[in-house]
């Protein structure tokens, strides 16, 4: 956003060169080379359509600023990037600019100078349009110039300047500005060339973001020669050339906030020694003294500060913190004039309050008098009517009282009579009252009565509702009863049944465990018996297979041996033990 408006100022002055007649418009063919100026010097692709199409609805005539600024936003301002030389942009709007505005007839310094001024101009200048410079930034830079040019600066020259400058507008455009350091004014007894070598350090420092420059010796990196090089610093680099014109770069030293700088102990006959390490190689150079050496070792650290910190350069810093300085004093002043203006309004309406109070005042003075005289005249008036009244009354009192002795006799007759009729109506009271409570006794009885026999009808039913539950309760009471008693004999029966079966299971059981026995008897003396003839027969015979008459079939196998048994009585015996593991099943 600070490169915008750096750039609109410029622009700002070459638009309102083309201006010819004031009136904020400028012809469609000068725009057109306008743009494509800038978009020459800038760096930026022209489109030659695109104003055509922007200002298709106006063929003819000038085109206003505001008609020009969305088509400046966006196809030039919009595109454009901080790869282009400043000084040729600041060189084509000051070319277009001057010879409209500026008298070199009156001027002590050349052309490149005053093109300097105007830039610094647009650097101090107010960020609104029409653009123009407060006194406190021209205070700013003539110190700057003066202490450039080394002379002293005179506080009282320039606070004379000031009342002449506050008496008419104070404030000055460029070209005013231009004719101020032109004339000579604030330079005298300096000569031409040391007031446009000022101008131009100055212009170096605030415009260029020059801080500090001089001749140096630097030691090389391949053949380690020391060589003597003239260094230019800026916030972010520090390039060395062969001269002080700046004809030929030989390189830069890139600052970053990992940047250092150590002083050196004197080597290779060299003094004054310091070393500037970057993030790419490290060099050493030597000043021509102590005092240099110490001041680019502080600009540089300084520098390095300020790139840790993302500050910007001290002289823009400095001009922002004016700047806001001056917007606070506007603000605080704007407040300051607004409670003055509250308090003179507020000072008038009281004043205009007083004021009618004042004829209020009067008025009410003047009623007062007025008002005494009439109350002079009217108690005259009413004190001879007050003695005219009070001689009627005296005649009205004294029949009065001779009215009165008469109907004295009548009052008193009157008063019994009264007497009479307060005691008969207390009397009256009196009984009223008795018949009044006796009427409440009553009310209060009948009621009691009323609500007794609805509690016993509450209660009668109640109680009814609670025989009702009891029968109810009885009759379910037996029916569960009577329920119960037969589910207790069916399972009596059911019981004396399993006993029964019970019983004869066991016997059953006894049974089987018995034939159990006298099987388990039997099977144990055949088997001796067969164990005992095998025996004998392999002892005596070998193996032999008995042979029964009629038994020709295959050979039978048992447990016992080959045709141990025949196929009759291996039949017998599977049949006898297939009954005795049935009886011994169903005992269990």
């Amino acid at each position: 956003m600070a490169l915008r408006d750096e750039l609109l100022k410029s622009i700002w002055h070459a638009f309102t060169a083309l201006d010819v007649d004031k009136s904020g418009k400028v012809s469609k063919s000068q725009l057109k080379v306008l743009s494509h100026n800038l978009c020459t010097v800038m760096n930026i692709p022209h489109d030659p359509v695109a104003l055509e199409e922007h200002f298709k609805d106006d063929d003819e005539g000038p085109v206003s600023n505001q008609g020009y600024m969305p088509y400046l936003n966006k196809f030039i301002l919009d595109k454009v990037k901080d790869n282009f030389n400043r000084q040729d942009f600041n060189k084509m709007c000051w070319t277009l600019s001057y010879r409209k505005n500026l008298d070199q007839n009156d001027l002590k310094i050349c052309n490149d100078d005053a093109f300097k001024i105007w830039c610094i101009f647009n650097f101090l200048s107010e960020d609104r349009y029409p653009l123009i410079i407060v006194t406190e930034e021209i205070e700013y830079f003539l110190r700057k110039l003066t202490e450039a040019m080394g002379g002293s600066w005179v506080e009282e020259r320039f606070e004379d300047y000031k009342l002449q400058l506050n008496s008419k507008q104070q404030c000055l455009n460029a070209w005013e500005l231009i004719s101020l350091v032109g004339s000579g004014q604030f330079s005298k007894g300096m000569d031409l060339q040391t007031l446009s070598m000022g101008i131009g350090e100055v212009y170096q420092e605030l415009i260029l973001d020059v801080l500090k420059q001089g001749y140096m010796m630097k030691k090389g990196h391949k053949r380690k020669n020391w060589t003597e090089r003239w260094f230019v610093l800026k916030p972010n680099t520090i390039s060395y050339y062969v001269g002080e014109d700046l004809a030929e770069k030989k390189g830069d030293i890139l600052l970053d906030g990992n940047c250092s700088v150590e002083h050196l102990q004197d080597k290779e006959g060299k003094k004054c020694l310091f070393l500037i390490k970057s993030s790419q190689k490290s060099f050493e150079i030597s000043a021509s003294d102590k005092k240099k050496k110490q001041e680019w070792i502080q600009a540089v650290q300084t520098c390095v500060t300020l790139l840790r910190q993302g500050r910007p350069a001290p002289h823009r810093e400095a001009r922002q913190k004016r700047r806001e300085l001056r917007l606070k004093q506007q603000a605080e002043q704007e407040e300051l004039e607004l409670r003055m203006r509250e308090l003179q309004t507020a000072n008038e309406a009281k004043q205009h309050e007083l004021e009618n109070m004042r004829k209020a005042l009067e008025e009410a003075a003047a009623n007062a008098a007025e008002e005494e005289t009439r109350r002079l005249q009217t108690q005259t008036e009413l004190q001879d009517r007050y003695r005219r009244d009070l001689e009627r009354e005296k005649l009205v009192r004294q029949e009065i009282e001779k009215n009165l002795a008469e109907k004295s006799t009548e009052l008193e007759q009157y008063l019994q009579r009264v007497h009479e009729l307060e005691d008969m109506y207390g009397q009256l009271e009196h009984a009223l009252e008795d018949e009044r409570r006796a009427r409440q006794d009553e009310e209060t009885i009948r009621k009691l009565q009323t609500r007794l026999l609805e509690e016993e009808a509450k209660k009668r039913a109640e109680l009814e509702q609670i025989h009702l539950q009891q029968k109810q309760a009885i009759s379910v009471t037996v029916a569960e009863k009577e329920e119960l008693e037969k589910e207790r004999l069916a399972k009596e029966s059911a019981l004396q049944a399993a006993m029964k079966q019970l019983e004869q299971l066991e016997l059953e059981r006894q049974g089987a465990l018995e034939q159990y026995e006298t099987v388990k008897k039997k099977l144990e003396t055949a088997t001796n018996n067969t164990k005992t003839w095998k025996h004998k027969v392999a002892e005596h015979e070998g193996l032999l297979r008995l042979i029964q008459p009629g038994a020709k079939g295959q050979q039978k196998i048992t447990n016992w041996g080959p045709a141990a048994f025949s196929e009759a009585e291996l039949s017998l015996r599977e049949k006898q033990w297939q009954e005795m593991k049935n009886q011994a099943t169903q005992a269990q």
